[in-house]
C-alpha cells in the first residue's frame, strides 16, 4: 500500500479526551480513514503528559502522528488574546497561532503530502503564506455566523466587541477560502454559505456521525422520575448563554406546573457563576462536570437543546436520539441536521412554547416513545461515523483529482 497518497491532517487542538463536538467528529473520522485510501500523517499539539496518558488512543488516529508543544503559560496566552482584541486577527484564532505551531507545520510541509487538511479555519493561522501544497479546510462551523449571532444577542459594549470580532472573522474566513482548493463542511447549509458568502470555489458536506452501537437505544420508561438532560462543553459561550436563557425564562414555567422535575447538566468546566446562580435559587439542577462516559449520567425523560447562538451541527442531538432520549430544541439547536419537527423532535424558539414542549413530553409517555423510536431509526440508518468518514475520504480524493 506504499502507493497510497499521503494526507497531512493539521489539528489546532489535542483530540483527547473526546469531550467536545469538534474533537468527536475529527477523531472518529480519522480513525475510520486510517487504513483506507490515504496514508494519514497527523499534526496536533500535545504535552508530554497527554502523549503518555493517551498513547493507545493516539495510535488509532493516523499512520504517523507528529506533535508540537502547546503554550503552557496562561499569562502568555491571555496576553496574546488581549493583544488580538486590538489587532486584525480574531481573538479565537490568535489563541492557536503559536510559534511552536508555525515551526512544526513548516517542518511538516517540507515532507511530501498529496493533500493538507486544515481542521478548523484556526489552523490556517499558523500556516505559511505560501502553502505550496494542495489543501482543503475542514470547517466544523461557519465561525463568522457564531460571532454575528453573539453580537445580535448582546447589548452595550459587548455588542461592539462581538461585531468587531465578527468582521475580523469574516475577513479571515474569506481569506481562508481563497487559500485552499476546497472546503469540507458539516452540513449542506454550511457548504452553501461558504460558496455564496465566502467565495469558496468548491464546498462539500459530510454527514454528522454518531456510533449507534456505543450509544445503545434505551428509551425512558413510564416509571422513570421526570429528569431533563443536557450535554455540552460548558466553557463554550453558546452553551452558557443557552443554559442561562433556560434558567431564567424556561425553567420557571416548567417547574410552575411540574415541581418534581430535575435537570442534569453533563459537561466539563461548568461556569462557577452559573452553578452559583442555580444553588442560590435552590434549583433542582445537578452539574456533573467532566465525565468519562456520558451514558452513565444521561438517564432521563427529555433531552433539551436550548441554544440561541452557535453554528455547525449538534452531535449532541444525534447522541441523544441514538440513546432514545426524546429531544426538545430551538431551531438553531438542530440547524443543519435533516430532522423533521414533530416527528424526530419537538421544536420551539421562544420560552413558553419550549416549556410547553417539555411538559408535553413529560406528561405523555407514548409520545416520548414514538419520537424516540423515529429519531433512533433515522440516526441508525443514515448517520454513522463510518458514513461520515467515507464521504470525507471521497471528497479528499476528488480534491486531489481536480487539482491534478
Amino acid at each position: 500500500m506504499s502507493d497510497r497518497p499521503t494526507l497531512l491532517f493539521v489539528s489546532p487542538q489535542f483530540l483527547f479526551p473526546m469531550d467536545a463536538g469538534g474533537k468527536i467528529r475529527t477523531a472518529n473520522i480519522l480513525k475510520r480513514l486510517k487504513g483506507g485510501a490515504f496514508k494519514i500523517r497527523l499534526l496536533m499539539p500535545a504535552t508530554h503528559a497527554a502523549r503518555d496518558r493517551w498513547s493507545d488512543e493516539i495510535a488509532t488516529l493516523a499512520d504517523d502522528v507528529r506533535n508540537f508543544t502547546p503554550p503552557s503559560d496562561n499569562l502568555v496566552l491571555r496576553a496574546r488574546r488581549a493583544a488580538a482584541l486590538l489587532g486584525a486577527m480574531p481573538v479565537s484564532v490568535a489563541s492557536d497561532a503559536s510559534k511552536a505551531a508555525r515551526l512544526a507545520l513548516l517542518g511538516e510541509l517540507e515532507e511530501p503530502a498529496d493533500l493538507v487538511v486544515f481542521d478548523y479555519a484556526h489552523s490556517l493561522a499558523f500556516a505559511p503564506r505560501a502553502l505550496n501544497a494542495r489543501s482543503c479546510l475542514f470547517a466544523h462551523n461557519v465561525e463568522t455566523e457564531i460571532l454575528e449571532r453573539h453580537a445580535k444577542a448582546s447589548a452595550g459594549a459587548m455588542r461592539i466587541v462581538w461585531r468587531r470580532e465578527a468582521g475580523k472573522m469574516r475577513r479571515f474566513e474569506m481569506r481562508a477560502c481563497e487559500r485552499v482548493e476546497a472546503v469540507i463542511a458539516v452540513s449542506d447549509r454550511d457548504a452553501q454559505t461558504f460558496r455564496t458568502k465566502f467565495g469558496a470555489m468548491r464546498a462539500f458536506a459530510v454527514p454528522t456521525g454518531v456510533d449507534p452501537d456505543f450509544y445503545r437505544y434505551s428509551p425512558p420508561s413510564a416509571d422513570d422520575p421526570p429528569r431533563l438532560i443536557f450535554t455540552g462543553t460548558l466553557d463554550w459561550r453558546a452553551n452558557i448563554d443557552g443554559l442561562s436563557w433556560f434558567m431564567d425564562c424556561v425553567w420557571p414555567q416548567i417547574i410552575r406546573e411540574r415541581n418534581d422535575v430535575s435537570f442534569t447538566i453533563i459537561g466539563k468546566n461548568p461556569p462557577p457563576l452559573l452553578v452559583a446562580r442555580a444553588r442560590s435559587r435552590r434549583l433542582n439542577w445537578r452539574f456533573t462536570g467532566y465525565v468519562e462516559d456520558i451514558r452513565d449520567h444521561a438517564n432521563g425523560s427529555v433531552f433539551v437543546i436550548p441554544l440561541k447562538v452557535g453554528g455547525g451541527t449538534r452531535i449532541k442531538a444525534f447522541e441523544a436520539m441514538a440513546m432514545g432520549l426524546p429531544v426538545v430544541s430551538t431551531p438553531l439547536g438542530v440547524e443543519g441536521l435533516p430532522l423533521r419537527p414533530g416527528e424526530h423532535f419537538l421544536q420551539a424558539h421562544e420560552a413558553r412554547p419550549f416549556a410547553d414542549a417539555v411538559l408535553r413530553l413529560l406528561d405523555a409517555h407514548s409520545l416520548r416513545l414514538e419520537i424516540a423510536a423515529k429519531a433512533r431509526s433515522l440516526v441508525e440508518k443514515n448517520f454513522s461515523h463510518e458514513n461520515a468518514a467515507r464521504a470525507f475520504e471521497k471528497y479528499c480524493l476528488e480534491i486531489i483529482g481536480a487539482a491534478r
